[in-house]
């Protein structure tokens, strides 16, 4: 069964595996208020299916997901902390349903996978990249920072360090070697490896699944993850609300040129470092 391609999330129901591709690709996938609440739903309806033992997030070659809708939290005139305290516990609530479903997640990534597509990537249980993948939190680049803390867990310390200070963004060879996913795969093999990792996967009793899943959930609580998360939340609630030339400048740009010109000066000003 699939869902009408005009959906912003389609579903497809292969045996007992659900693959949930997000279809915004004329913005390159990017996280809309409308596109968190059909993905949400999407999640909760597999989740809610006794045939469905393993989930699979994907997005279009070009990107997994740019993260959240910039452009659509302008237009909204999200500015003060408790107007971004509200929308930012939206978007972590999206990845926390992800790390939380009772069943296997993997994520099959294609093209970009930023900010808050990267997270939402980090909370699945499995990552397979293809080689034309990117990721990376370029948030502090333009006034703003990490909403669903993960990599800290992920990566470590010195790794988070640098990609979080810097808002670098690596390929999947490098994100590979730094533990963020499991494996890189031609892009053309992309869905063929998915495919057969989740139907392996899916040959386990999902009663197995659940538990062996909710064990590993409860060892990274166990070292402060879900506090972790939660108390970023007030942290970057704050941060987003911080006033900054720099900040402003973007916010102006994306306002009265678009993104792409907002995007375009904030490049140009690490363009010169990056040489």
């Amino acid at each position: 069964m699939t869902t009408s391609t005009d959906d912003l999330v389609r579903t497809e129901y292969r045996g007992e595996v659900a693959w949930l591709t997000i279809n915004r690709p004329k913005k390159l996938n990017a996280l809309s208020v409308e596109v968190m609440q059909e993905l949400s739903q999407a999640l909760t309806a597999a989740e809610a299916d006794p045939a469905i033992k393993v989930v699979v997030l994907q997005g279009g070659d070009k990107a997994f997901s740019v993260g959240y809708d910039i452009a659509q939290e302008v237009e909204m005139g999200v500015s003060t902390a408790e107007q971004w305290h509200a929308g930012l516990t939206n978007n972590i609530g999206l990845s926390m349903q992800v790390w939380r479903l009772n069943k296997p997640v993997i994520a099959a990534v294609s093209g970009w996978a930023l900010a808050g597509g990267c997270e939402l990537a980090m909370a699945c249980d499995l990552i397979v990249a293809a080689d034309n993948a990117q990721f990376g939190e370029p948030e502090i680049r333009f006034g703003s920072g990490p909403v669903t803390l993960l990599m800290p867990f992920l990566l470590g310390q010195k790794a988070t360090n640098e990609l979080l200070f810097t808002g670098d963004i690596i390929d999947a060879e490098r994100a590979a070697t730094l533990g963020m996913i499991n494996r890189v795969v031609p892009k053309a093999d992309l869905e063929t490896t998915v495919d057969i990792l989740a139907r392996k996967i899916a040959l386990t009793p999902l009663s197995i699944l659940r538990y062996t899943k909710r064990a590993i959930t409860r060892a990274y609580d166990a070292m402060g993850l879900t506090s972790a998360v939660e108390s970023n939340l007030d942290v970057a609630a704050v941060l987003n609300s911080a006033e900054t030339p720099e900040r402003a400048e973007f916010t102006e740009l994306v306002a009265t040129k678009g993104l792409g010109a907002a995007l375009a000066w904030r490049d140009e000003r690490y363009g010169a470092v990056e040489k």
